[in-house]
């Protein structure tokens, strides 16, 4: 049986969001994990990257009571060309939300109710002022969605 793939595409425009890449990255190769994590940000995610992937991780800011724009262009760019191949995807999200994240989770459930994706657990929302907790709780769901994806769970 072949590797399977993890997706990750995460739009980090700080510091902090950085560390909260960094730690999903970490959490999905954990070294008792066997899996293939690849990385990207959503202005560098195409449709074949989705396509060869197994489960999606989403990491994304919540602006203006939206996701960023450049998640949403990931989504313009790639919904049609996966819409029919990869129904039942696995797919789990956080969203750093300033405010209370409502909005980009409500968007976020459309568009994944309409690819067909299947959310392996509620949406991460990390919201108000930053804490060193945030990175913790996206690791633990990285390491989760991969340890499920390697074991056929999801």
């Amino acid at each position: 049986m072949s590797t399977k793939t993890l997706l990750i595409v995460a739009h980090a425009p700080s510091p902090n969001t950085q560390k909260l890449v960094q730690a999903a990255y970490d959490g999905a190769n954990h070294p008792d994990i066997d899996i293939n994590v690849v990385l990207k940000s959503p202005q560098d995610t195409q449709p074949e990257d989705v396509l060869a992937a197994d489960a999606l991780l989403l990491g994304t800011t919540e602006n203006l009571a939206y996701m960023a724009g450049l998640t949403k262009d990931f989504f313009d760019r790639c919904y049609y060309p996966v819409l029919e191949k990869k129904q039942g995807m696995p797919f789990a999200v956080y969203i750093r939300a300033g405010h209370d994240g409502t909005g980009t989770k409500r968007a976020l459930k459309t568009i994944i109710t309409g690819l067909r994706w299947s959310w392996v657990q509620e949406a991460l929302i990390l919201q108000g002022d930053w804490q060193d907790s945030f990175a913790e709780q996206v690791e633990e769901l990285a390491m989760t969605l991969a340890a499920g994806v390697e074991a056929g769970i999801y």
